[in-house]
């Protein structure tokens, strides 16, 4: 793999380079091996140089914002991860109502920004452990409310290396869903529509959020989230728990006891252990209730999948 054009691209671009970069340090679930190198981004331009140089010498690529969602096997990633965190993080007013936000801004720092300036809608997304890039590309949403109600249009690097501007109807947004799941673009920015409101009243339902979020998850172990879609007209951590799988362990992975909709980290786990897991507690369900858990985690595997 011919990485010298991608990394002297990287250069040029101010973009720091971190060699054999330990993935777990990057990850929600503190699991995974070393990748070739980890660029961190810092623009959109950047990002859409870092896609061609990649492109052009068939480097392998994985973008990562705060790696909520993913699981890296224990090997690593055999290419190069696209970092869009801090440096891609301004978030600012855009006229009375709308906010713009960088790729790499975290939801927290949006909901954050949406309550000093009164701005009602987003109150949905405090406390999800990802960013504006992560939660456009995979629509994310709690508690009633998702990134679809709120996204008035986003700024991606399509497949062919251009920036192109992508309404919400051509987000195409349903659960755990966009386009650009499909197309392969990138995320650079976003632009949500919102609506004035009581400052008390925003900071309240945000704390009342959080506070369940807390009540209910098991936050206090590394995990990636919500592992298993929701089936329609079931909910992944019931079926779960009635198949008697509340505390089930392979290795240092385990299904949640506070929430059994969450694999958790309870130390030392592997990829492998994850896997493992995942893949008994799908088969578990559908012999006792009849149904698929589909995963919602992204596992990327070490090597390119043929």
């Amino acid at each position: 793999m011919n990485t010298q054009r991608l990394f002297e691209t990287a250069r040029a671009c101010g973009c720091e380079i971190l060699m054999n970069e330990p993935l777990c340090a990057h990850t929600t679930f503190k699991i995974g091996g070393s990748c070739i190198a980890l660029i961190e981004v810092n623009s959109a331009q950047s990002l859409r140089k870092l896609l061609d140089a990649a492109r052009a010498d068939g480097v392998r690529i994985f973008v990562l914002g705060k790696g909520s969602n993913v699981l890296f096997a224990d090997e690593g990633f055999d290419g190069v991860v696209l970092h869009i965190a801090g440096e891609m993080g301004e978030v600012r007013m855009l006229g009375e109502t709308s906010i713009y936000a960088q790729a790499g801004c975290s939801l927290v720092k949006l909901c954050r920004f949406a309550l000093e300036n009164s701005l009602t809608g987003l109150e949905f997304a405090y406390g999800i452990p990802g960013t504006v890039g992560g939660a456009v590309f995979m629509n994310a949403g709690a508690y009633g409310g998702e990134m679809k109600d709120v996204v008035k249009y986003c700024t991606a690097v399509n497949r062919h290396g251009e920036l192109e501007k992508l309404t919400n109807a051509q987000l195409d947004l349903s659960y755990r869903h966009s386009s650009i799941m499909q197309t392969g673009g990138v995320v650079c920015d976003a632009v949500f529509e919102l609506q004035k409101g009581d400052k008390a009243q925003i900071e309240s339902k945000m704390n009342e959020l959080m506070g369940r979020r807390r009540d209910k998850q098991p936050l206090e172990f590394a995990s990636a989230g919500s592992t298993f879609k929701r089936p329609e007209g079931f909910f992944a951590g019931k079926l779960i728990q009635d198949s008697g799988l509340r505390g089930f362990t392979v290795g240092g992975a385990q299904v949640s006891e506070k929430h059994c909709g969450f694999v958790i980290n309870k130390g030392g786990a592997t990829s492998r252990d994850v896997v493992s897991l995942i893949e008994q507690v799908q088969k578990i369900v559908q012999e006792k209730t009849g149904q698929f858990l589909e995963c919602e985690v992204r596992i990327i595997p070490f090597k390119q999948e043929v």
